[in-house]
């Protein structure tokens, strides 16, 4: 139950955070303040059903290693996707955070989906 609600969190992260950024670049500074504040409170949830899923890697789990580091890429991502947002508002380069967005997506889905128990593999 916890993986379904951490998949379907994310997968409304991504979307808030693209009308974020559609709203910035069309100039439309407060629905696009309204959306990341929706977006805000989306990370609280990805953020707890993420803690509930690593929780029970504590076990003694020889993948335990493995779900901390997925866990600090994927506070990683959320920490990008608030720099790329915060970049586009204020009209400065965004390059770095998305380098770092790709970089922590790609870690986070490999460890998620291919590694861990749970995921596609």
């Amino acid at each position: 139950m916890n993986t379904h609600l951490h998949v379907t969190a994310w997968v409304l992260a991504f979307i808030l955070f693209f009308v974020t950024l559609v709203l910035h670049k069309q100039g439309k500074d407060k629905a696009a303040k309204i959306v990341q504040m929706i977006l805000r409170l989306d990370y609280l949830i990805i953020l707890i059903s993420g803690g509930l899923l690593i929780k029970n890697y504590f076990n003694g789990s020889p993948m335990m290693v493995e779900a901390i580091i997925k866990g600090l890429a994927g506070i990683w991502v959320i920490a990008a996707m608030e720099m790329t947002l915060g970049k586009t508002k204020d009209g400065d380069s965004a390059t770095a955070g998305w380098i770092q967005l790709v970089i922590a997506f790609a870690i986070t889905i490999a460890l998620g989906f291919f590694r861990l128990p749970g995921g596609f593999m």
